[in-house]
């Protein structure tokens, strides 16, 4: 038999023999020769890329993840913290309802998330990469900074999902509000004004709002008549992180016709896939 340089038998003719192996045990088991099937197969299907999952349906999605909606948190953590005895972050809002529960659960399933949001697979999970989880890690792979719907080891773009409800509360920009909002909300609430962002934005700014298909606005608008935990749970209540997004501006009535600096790349119009479905206000 030949040997190469390294004294070894030719790895072309082992992997010649592999692939007839494989043929051969894929026949036995009335398998079509050349058609992958099982979990490699699933994980490269075109419906976990684009353009496939910009229209895949949920349904389609939990017909092999419907575990990420029935798993439950731990009665107990590592370390012998009973759960029923630790309060989650999330749960300092009084719009959560309810004991812990998972991410996907606390999105999609629980009380308050049914109500105000409209969430589905897609959202997030924009495409992927089993191979790398990189963009730009091959000449075959996503580039990086495109529209590929995740970035470096993650199956999401945080920047265009997480974002959207986890960023912090910009009182910045906002004129008459001199700190946090759990700072100063007893300077705008009493017990006839019980949602203090509706002082401005009940009829004065950003009137316009929550048209996407993600949200259910009208449920939004009636349930913050309320509380103004209803708004601050997506704008600055649940901040992961320390930037905020920059909402667009959809023009509402009387709006003004100077911009404000900070709002000056501001688009006017949500993009485009969070528009789908959506009636024009």
């Amino acid at each position: 038999m030949q040997k190469n340089g390294f004294g070894m038998v030719s790895w072309t003719r082992r992997l010649v023999g592999l692939a007839l192996l494989v043929l051969v045990a894929g026949a036995a088991a009335g398998e079509p020769a050349g058609v992958r099937s099982g979990y490699e197969a699933a994980r490269w299907h075109p419906l976990h890329f684009k353009p496939a999952i910009e229209t895949a349906t949920d349904e389609q999605c939990l017909a092999c993840h419907q575990d990420i909606l029935d798993r439950r948190v731990l009665a107990r953590s590592p370390a012998g913290v009973e759960t029923a005895e630790a309060l989650a972050w999330y749960q300092t809002l009084d719009t959560y309802e309810g004991a812990q529960d998972t991410l996907h659960r606390r999105h999609i399933v629980t009380p308050f998330a049914s109500k105000v949001m409209n969430l589905s697979c897609n959202f997030c999970h924009q495409g992927s990469d089993p191979r790398e989880e990189a963009p730009g890690s091959s000449a075959t792979a996503v580039a990086v900074g495109s529209d590929s719907g995740f970035t470096l080891r993650k199956m999401v773009n945080p920047s265009e999902t997480c974002l959207l409800c986890h960023g912090r509360f910009t009182y910045e920009l906002m004129d008459g509000v001199e700190g946090p909002w759990h700072e100063v909300r007893q300077d705008f609430e009493d017990e006839e004004t019980q949602n203090g962002c509706l002082t401005c934005h009940e009829e004065l700014f950003r009137t316009v709002r929550h048209g996407v298909n993600y949200l259910r606005p009208q449920a939004i608008e009636d349930l913050a008549k309320s509380s103004s935990d209803v708004c601050l749970g997506c704008h600055g209540g649940r901040a992961w992180f320390r930037n905020s997004y920059p909402y667009p501006r959809h023009p509402w009535p009387d709006m003004p016709e100077e911009v404000p600096e900070w709002a000056k790349n501001r688009p006017t119009e949500s993009k485009a896939r969070f528009l789908v479905g959506v009636e024009t206000q």
